[in-house]
């Protein structure tokens, strides 16, 4: 689906999905209707009603098929932003072993760090476009110092290999939530389940084709559960898009302790 569908508020997506739904469910009612007339409205007659239970349990496979996706896309980019988040903030909080000028210098580094990414990173991975060529100067930077610290004693030099872990972890972690962020449901799978849905309306309204109120009514509530599912998935199609996304905020959270002298 387009970018300016996911951009929208939750609200105007379900008004644009739940129109067009209703309103494509409306062309195939009307379609059936006129074209049920004389041979054509037996042959319409004759589609037996069992295929309907079959048609929508394909339709509620593809839909849990293509969910389960989503659901995988979005729990991989929260899991990812937190480990990225809790890397920082062990990166802030062991720098005090290192007083003065390094860790001044450190948590700096780690301040700039999170300004580049909550204000350059994530609206590049939010058009799908963020990638790996760049390495993030600040954490360059604070692996450099990290590395040319002369640690005085025990202490130090444990401090100084769990930084440089820590600072390992995020760059593993930015690594993996730009490469989620280029995930999306692709335009395989939303054909294959809009056509199913279409199949599934189109035997409805053959089968009721003598009784306009129960075809009108059964198309209805067939369209709703239709456009309720494409919601809910195209809601959460795009891990770092739109109103229901992954934000930079565990990261931004670490700002104040990075921030604190």
């Amino acid at each position: 689906m387009n970018d300016w569908l996911h951009n929208l508020p939750v609200l105007w997506m379900a008004l644009v999905i739940f129109g067009f739904t209703y309103l494509v469910s409306g062309m195939i009612y009307a379609t059936v209707i006129v074209l049920a007339a004389g041979k054509r409205a037996r042959s319409f007659k004759a589609v037996s009603p069992g295929m309907l239970p079959p048609l929508g349990i394909m339709f509620g496979l593809f839909v849990a098929f293509t969910a389960a996706q989503v659901w995988s896309d979005n729990d991989r980019a929260s899991a990812t932003v937190n480990r990225e988040a809790s890397a920082l903030r062990a990166v802030v909080v062991l720098a005090a072993s290192f007083p003065g000028e390094p860790e001044a210098r450190l948590r700096g580094l780690v301040r700039r760090y999170i300004e580049e990414a909550a204000t350059q990173e994530w609206p590049t991975m939010a058009r799908r476009t963020a990638t790996l060529r760049m390495t993030p100067r600040p954490l360059a930077e604070a692996l450099e110092l990290t590395l040319a610290l002369a640690p005085s004693g025990q202490g130090q030099q444990i401090a100084q290999r769990e930084i440089a872990t820590a600072l390992e972890n995020v760059f593993d972690a930015r690594r993996q939530r730009i490469i989620i962020s280029g995930s999306q449901v692709n335009f395989v799978k939303w054909s294959c389940l809009l056509l199913q849905a279409v199949c599934a309306l189109l035997a409805i309204a053959m089968v009721h084709s003598d009784d306009q109120l129960t075809a009108v009514i059964t198309m209805g509530i067939f369209a709703t559960g239709v456009a309720a599912s494409v919601l809910l998935i195209a809601a959460h199609d795009r891990p770092f898009m739109g109103e229901i996304s992954v934000g930079p905020d565990p990261l931004l959270q670490v700002m104040p302790e990075a921030e604190a002298s």
